[in-house]
């Protein structure tokens, strides 16, 4: 990546390299700083790249880890504090954001340390007070932060993923909690999977267990509703999002706002004010009175699966659901035993295959299903019909496609091709009208 100054550039690719530029030397480019000094380029530390992209070094960091509720959180915590009043920057898995204006595409969870440094450079020229952003388990490993100060971290919970990765969830757990061993303000999901972090500074919040954070009472029909607890105040939320997962991560956010801002009050009010995050339980609008809702949402492990599809356990659901190629496939089978045991009907489909071929991944999901958890399963590879297949179904269902959210490629065979479940949604629907009027043009009821 190269970021421009006034008359130079500071680049993390020796190939970007040129005589008088400048190489930020990090913990992930290391191999290549012998190429960067052939070329002749400036050998620079994080200190100095700061210095050079004038970063304003009283921005308050926060950051959100854990292996599923980061994205709604971290957008949580961005939308109330730009409502309490403040200047804020938001960088995650859905691109980033500063000052609800969208400054960068989609790319990695959590970007490496230049591209960091040149958000925190664009949160600086806009004087933004706070940073938010999405921790990714790799990013921790790998160290991108590098010196980076933080004034909150916030652990949401820890299930199974990234073993292609990690090699073992003892990993993926020491990777979590190396995390949280500084002395900056630290917020725990208390019900969550429990790692030793440093006590100082330390808060937690939960539902089940005693918390500093706790649920006095809630309802989570049809929307949230709830009064949280701390010590003796009681704060009354409302949220038009929906399900016990979310309820987590709405008392999280709240949390984190209420103990940097001391202004929980007012915040608690703001909560209702968001919408949500697109892609995630994303409801897709249409106008059939006799078709049930359509929903789509990134859940891609066993437990984001289950959490979405419990949260409408009353209903009869339809379910499409891949799993990723070239990623952890301890995974798979669990993920369809789920969506098995919430849904009246699952279509097995692609997801992003990468190198792998679609029917491999699908035996895969197949593989420790018994006899009953198979008869609600049919198969159907090519997404798109496997969208189109679940909708030709629907009465008063509700579809739940699963596992892609507000993505826009579905990547096969290392080329990303444009693909968007939503607007494969609104094509399918488009079809079936179609083929409505025909059956009606021809006399056919």
């Amino acid at each position: 990546m190269k970021v421009q100054l006034e008359n130079n550039f500071i680049s993390d690719n020796s190939k970007e390299c040129e005589k008088g530029c400048y190489f930020l030397l990090d913990n992930n480019n290391k191999a290549y700083l012998d190429e960067a000094k052939a070329k002749e380029a400036i050998i620079i530390d994080e200190k100095k790249a700061r210095e050079l992209l004038n970063i304003d070094e009283n921005i308050k960091i926060i950051a959100i880890t854990g292996t599923n509720g980061k994205t709604t959180s971290a957008a949580l915590i961005y939308s109330m504090l730009l409502d309490l009043g403040y200047k804020v920057f938001l960088s995650g898995t859905r691109g980033a954001f500063c000052n609800d204006v969208q400054v960068a595409q989609k790319k990695l969870t959590t970007p490496f340390l230049l591209e960091f440094l040149y958000f925190l450079q664009i949160a600086s020229k806009n004087h933004c007070e706070y940073f938010v952003m999405e921790a990714s388990s790799h990013s921790i490993a790998q160290q991108r932060f590098a010196d980076a100060k933080f004034c909150a971290k916030i652990y949401t919970n820890l299930t199974q993923d990234h073993l292609d990765y990690h090699k073992s969830f003892e990993e993926y757990a020491r990777v979590k909690a190396s995390f949280f061993q500084d002395d900056c303000l630290k917020i725990i999901n208390n019900d969550a999977f429990k790692f030793t972090y440093n006590v100082k500074n330390s808060i937690t919040y939960g539902i089940d267990n005693p918390a500093l954070y706790s649920v006095k009472a809630y309802s989570i029909k049809d929307k949230i509703t709830a009064i949280i607890s701390k010590k003796d105040e009681l704060f009354e939320i409302s949220s038009n999002l929906c399900g016990l997962f979310n309820l987590y991560n709405i008392l999280c956010a709240f949390a984190c706002v209420n103990e940097l801002t001391k202004e929980g009050k007012k915040a608690a009010q703001y909560i209702n004010n968001f919408l949500g995050v697109k892609g995630r339980m994303q409801e897709i609008i249409h106008n059939d009175e006799n078709r049930g809702k359509i929903i789509i949402d990134f859940a891609h492990t066993p437990d984001g699966i289950s959490n979405v599809l419990s949260a409408l356990a009353t209903k009869n659901i339809i379910c499409v659901l891949g799993a990723g190629g070239n990623r952890d496939k301890s995974k798979r089978s669990p993920m369809a035993k789920i969506a098995s045991h919430f849904s009246k009907n699952v279509i097995l489909t692609s997801d992003n295959p990468r190198d792998e071929e679609p029917l491999f991944i699908i035996s895969d999901m197949l593989s420790d299903l018994d006899e009953n958890e198979l008869k609600n399963i049919s198969v159907c590879i090519d997404r798109k019909e496997a969208i189109y297949k679940a909708l030709r179904m629907q009465n008063d269902e509700i579809v739940m496609i699963l596992g892609k959210g507000d993505e826009s490629t579905q990547e096969i065979k290392g080329i990303k091709y444009d693909f968007s479940d939503e607007n494969e949604v609104y094509n399918a629907l488009e079809k079936i009208k179609l083929e409505e009027e025909k059956r009606k043009e021809k006399g056919y009821v």
